[in-house]
């Protein structure tokens, strides 16, 4: 195991704690990004048309964020961090002015992707940042801070956005972007020194043009498949025997690459390649309530939209506070042991959810959901620190990349895997309705939520929509409860105590 050399990065500890402001805005524009948007949808179609294009501003944000992570995560350790974060920064603001021109929705997506190319290197390199600058016993503390900002982010953006978007214009919703961005460029500049020695990197083109290509083409195949096209069609077999193709091409060009982007010994090492993993299936499990439970909340529960983001934020009041707390933990099981506390408290608070009484009191999914965010806490921020302090400064970027390309890859594979879930329990309820109910009930999964939305009374043919959508929220917490245990098995062959380097 490489030893590391000294940290690059230095400043003071009162500098530390501007560089870390920074650090927090420059997080809070991608992390603010998709829900800040999402509840200014309405007034953006109405404005630019392409309702059936919509989706795309969400996916192709995603897109271009995921696929860029890993290789802006080499680039900062070739280049340096604070080349890269500044890059990355400019990049994602220059991609917010531009949505706020967009003429139509072909030009808004464009844009979005631009946003994300941008989000990409911020995501690859605020961590990375951290682990430079912190010790294994502080990180810790500032996973906390940083798991904070996507709880403020999970409040704060929705809020802005409707705000913005009904008083003012939707247009301000990415101007909001730019004194944010710059506060964090000037702080970064002022009070983040960096003796990189420059050197001429040997960047591998080959690589980065295949995982672009590769891991966007099975990205888009995950997005597409269910809703564009059949799962078992021609298009997916054609996408993901191309992905195949390309696979097998990435590990070959890697493995003849003077500095690969994805290096081999990033899945040879059981703790790194674990730790991947497991960030694989955590992402995976986070998809089911982001994507699911405001519906869940709306629609069984009949609470207000507000009132449905709230009990979905209140995942955010486990995560941080137990991110935050994992460090006194990890320093005395262990990394891998918290995490495997983490892992178990997921599976425990899903399953839980499986087994409430239906409907599901208010009272008693808000707790469960602070619960499961304290287990994403005890797995995320352990499972980090871990993988940063067994390299040195020079493999940091890329470890700390595949990290974070490993949970938004798992995020994609959970918007398909858990919306079959969702999608197909619903659809087996409506194939399955008595006969006399079979005349007043959407005639596909498309039209349920609209029907609740319209429909007046307590109807028999309501009652039974809002029991199917019980039953197939319930199933998606089924299932991330078997990830979870899986996540649990994965973890547990990976060593016990984490080399660490420092």
């Amino acid at each position: 195991m490489p030893q590391p050399s000294p940290p690059r990065e230095r400043a003071s500890p009162d500098s530390r704690r501007y560089v870390l402001a920074a650090l927090m805005c420059t997080l809070m524009l991608a992390a603010m990004d998709t829900t800040i948007v999402s509840t200014a949808i309405p007034q953006i179609v109405a404005e630019l048309g392409g309702f059936r294009k919509f989706s795309w501003v969400f996916s192709i944000y995603l897109l271009a964020q995921t696929v860029t992570i890993p290789i802006y995560g080499k680039l900062c350790d070739q280049f340096g961090r604070k080349a890269i974060l500044t890059t990355g920064t400019l990049v994602f603001l220059g991609g917010s002015v531009a949505c706020s021109a967009a003429w139509n929705m072909t030009s808004m997506i464009a844009f979005r992707g631009m946003q994300g190319l941008g989000a990409g290197a911020i995501m690859a390199t605020v961590w990375t940042i951290a682990g430079d600058l912190y010790s294994v016993r502080e990180r810790a503390a500032i996973q906390g801070w940083f798991s904070s900002v996507w709880g403020m982010a999970a409040i704060a953006g929705p809020l802005l956005g409707g705000t913005f978007a009904e008083y003012a214009s939707w247009r301000w919703i990415f101007v909001i972007n730019l004194p944010i961005g710059a506060a964090s460029l000037a702080l970064i500049r002022i009070f983040l020194h960096e003796s990189f020695q420059p050197r001429r990197p040997r960047i591998d083109y080959a690589g980065c043009v295949l995982v672009l290509a590769g891991v966007g083409l099975l990205i888009f195949g995950l997005l597409q498949g269910g809703q564009a096209w059949p799962w078992l069609s021609a298009p997916s077999l054609v996408v993901f025997g191309v992905t195949a193709l390309l696979a097998a091409a990435i590990v070959w060009v890697e493995r003849h690459a003077a500095e690969p982007v994805m290096p081999g010994w990033l899945w040879r090492r059981r703790v790194i390649a674990g730790s991947n993993v497991a960030m694989l299936g955590m992402g995976l499990v986070m998809m089911a309530p982001n994507a699911y439970l405001p519906t869940f909340s709306q629609t069984v529960q009949g609470l207000g939209a507000v009132a449905a983001g709230f009990v979905l934020a209140s995942m955010s009041i486990g995560w941080p506070t137990a991110s935050t707390l994992s460090g006194r933990l990890y320093l005395r099981i262990g990394f891998r042991d918290t995490a495997l506390v983490g892992a178990g408290l997921v599976a425990i608070a899903s399953l839980t959810f499986a087994l409430l009484p239906e409907p599901q009191p208010v009272w008693a999914v808000v707790p469960n959901q602070v619960v499961l965010g304290a287990g994403f806490g005890l797995l995320s921020t352990p499972v980090l620190v871990g993988v940063q302090s067994v390299v040195g400064w020079e493999q940091r970027g890329v470890v700390t990349g595949a990290n974070m390309f490993s949970r938004y890859l798992g995020q994609s594979l959970g918007a398909a895997v858990f919306g079959a879930v969702f999608n197909g329990a619903v659809a087996a309820r409506l194939a399955d309705a008595p006969a006399s109910l079979r005349g007043r009930l959407p005639q596909g999964v498309d039209g349920v939520i609209d029907f609740l939305h319209t429909a007046h009374g307590n109807t028999a043919a309501e009652t039974y929509l809002r029991h199917s959508i019980a039953i197939a929220t319930r199933n998606l917490f089924i299932g991330m409860g078997l990830v979870a245990v899986a996540i649990l098995l994965v973890l547990a062959t990976v060593p016990r105590r984490f080399p660490t380097s420092k």
